[in-house]
């Protein structure tokens, strides 16, 4: 049986722990608001670029003249997959649910044969993937919002990815990030940049806002423009959504650790309470006996 010595230590390290979590989880809170409404502003803006470039594509795809970014390289060999997490821990499942699903794609692309290239955006993507795929990280991006997040961040990132593809580094652009829905609910979502393809599109038949009109100037200006904007603005959606995500898991996580650390202090306060009457009773005994001796 420890010591009430011991209990008492193991009882004030746990209240300090308590502190911390509690600490993080209130400025976790206050980082969320401004974190949540950064991505629910900058999502309507994203999905209707998406559908202004499904609309113009659905007349241009077919044509040789095509840009490279919507019509692609003609093959699907190598893919590039854009792994997006954070550079800290302490945020329950986030990083590891977006890390699952990157493995997953990794080990089925190996299987189909084809070559693969690894870009981490934030720290905890390359620490658990370069276990198993340190051979297919071609590099990772740290820091990435600090000390606040803009779009000259996610445009660096863009240019990088666009750089590579005009170099025939790869085929096919694939990230992997959270989408914020709650604070305690973040959806894994998996999106391919290169070549253009819109999440769900839909025939013109089944969506009439992608019938057929007249552009000017002609889709093909339109669409050198518009695509290459479009790939910087998915990919600061996805930091945004997963700053978001990352706030709302850690404050969660923090609760949830805050909470458990209570329930240990009345566990131990407990177990102290009952060593120190034990202890007391035993000294009654003691002196009782001795005096009974006498």
């Amino acid at each position: 049986m420890p010591s009430l010595k011991d209990l008492k230590v193991r009882i004030n390290s746990v209240k300090n722990t308590q502190k911390i979590t509690s600490a993080m989880k209130m400025v976790s809170a206050a980082k969320l608001r401004r974190a949540q409404g950064q991505a629910e502003a900058a999502r309507p803006y994203a999905e209707r670029m998406e559908r202004v470039l499904a609309s113009v594509a659905s007349t241009v795809q077919r044509r040789e003249s095509a840009p490279a970014l919507l019509a692609g390289t003609g093959k699907d060999q190598v893919h590039l997959i854009v792994v997006m997490t954070s550079d800290r821990g302490l945020c329950g499942a986030f990083n590891s649910s977006i890390v699952r699903q990157a493995r997953r794609l990794a080990r089925e692309l190996r299987r189909d044969g084809k070559t693969l290239k690894i870009l981490c955006v934030g720290r905890k993507g390359r620490d658990q993937l370069r276990r198993e795929f340190a051979n297919e990280i071609i590099g990772t991006i740290e820091g990435v919002g600090k000390p606040r997040l803009n779009y000259d961040e996610a445009d660096k990132i863009a240019q990088r990815i666009r750089h590579m593809f005009d170099r025939g580094e790869f085929d096919i652009c694939t990230i992997i990030y959270n989408k914020f829905k709650s604070a305690i609910t973040q959806i894994v979502t998996t999106q391919q940049l290169i070549p253009f393809a819109p999440a769900g599109a839909a025939n013109e038949d089944a969506d009439p806002e992608l019938a057929s009109y007249e552009y000017e100037p002609e889709e093909d200006a339109i669409l050198a423009d518009l695509l290459p904007r479009n790939i910087g603005m998915q990919i600061y959606r996805a930091l945004l959504e997963n700053a978001a995500s990352e706030q709302g898991a850690r404050m969660s996580a923090m609760d949830s650790a805050t909470r458990n650390a209570g329930e240990m202090i009345n566990r131990m306060s407990i177990t102290y309470n009952r060593t120190r009457q034990a202890y007391i009773t035993k000294e009654l005994i003691e002196i009782i006996s001795g005096a009974e001796a006498l």
